[in-house]
This record gives structure tokens, sequence and C-alpha cells, in this order.
């Protein structure tokens, strides 16, 4: 007979949670070499694909709450990777901008989380890699896991 503590430690969820809090930690650690959080790397990575992009824009595209976008922007745009300056189109509004310095480091941020995964995947064949993201995909779109409805417009 299986134990209780058992049962739960083998269903899915339960080892996604726990690997899924393994993979952030070491990319958290590969990026604390730039200084940086999961949370500041998204921020670049967002700033990069839609910036020029409103400060609450930014907030509601990553989840972020407000107060706490305030400081990450705050020390982001304090160790010259990004610059806030007032909206063109509407100057009640700050818009985010990468610099060329923001740039770069979301360029090394990539590579290191890329290394991390990496290392994360290493007990795996690259077509265990490749399946294992296939199915992580289809699980986080499918709109009765609570993913992306495709119908929804």
């Amino acid at each position: 007979m299986t134990s209780a503590l058992a049962h739960i430690q083998a269903l899915p969820s339960w080892l996604v949670g726990r690997v899924a809090a393994r993979g952030r930690g070491l990319v958290a650690q590969a990026l604390a070499a730039e200084g940086l959080k999961l949370a500041h790397h998204a921020v670049l990575a967002a700033t990069a694909e839609y910036g020029p992009v409103a400060q609450a824009g930014l907030g509601r595209l990553l989840g972020i709450d407000p107060k706490d976008l305030v400081g990450l922007l705050n020390h982001l745009e304090g160790a010259g990777l990004l610059r806030r300056a007032p909206d063109p189109a509407d100057r009640r509004k700050n818009a985010v901008t990468l610099t060329p310095a923001g740039e770069a480091a979301l360029s090394r941020c990539a590579a290191l989380a890329e290394t991390a995964n990496a290392a994360f995947l290493s007990p795996l064949t690259p077509e265990e890699r490749e399946q294992l993201t296939t199915l992580l995909t289809r699980l986080h779109e499918d709109p009765w896991n609570g993913g992306p409805d495709p119908d929804a417009s």
C-alpha cells in the first residue's frame, strides 16, 4: 500500500511544481551574475519586444502589480538598462524603452538562461527534451487547464 505522502509526491501536478521550482532556481542563480532577478529579465524582454511601452501596459502584459513594477523599473533604470520618459501619445503616462546597455544585458541574460536550462535538462536526451517541451506547451496552452482559449477574440 502506498503512503499518503508517496501518493501526493507521485501526482503529476506535484512533480511539475517541484521540477519548475528547481528550474526557476537554476535560472535565477544564473541571472544573479548580472545582478538581476527573473522579473527583471521578463521586464527587459517585454520592453525589447513591445517598447516603447506604457509603464501600466507593461505591468498588465507581465501580470506584475504596479507597486512591484515600479521597484523593478527603478532598479533597471538605476542600472542604466532602460529609460522612462513621458509617452509622446499621452504625456500623463511613462513610456519604457531599453537602452543599448539594456539590450546587451538582455542578450547576456538570455544566454545565461539558456545555459541554466541546458544544465536543468541535461539528464534527458535531446529527443526527450523536445518531447517534454511539446507536452508542457500543450498543457500550458490547453484552455481546460487554464491556458489561452484559441477561440477567444
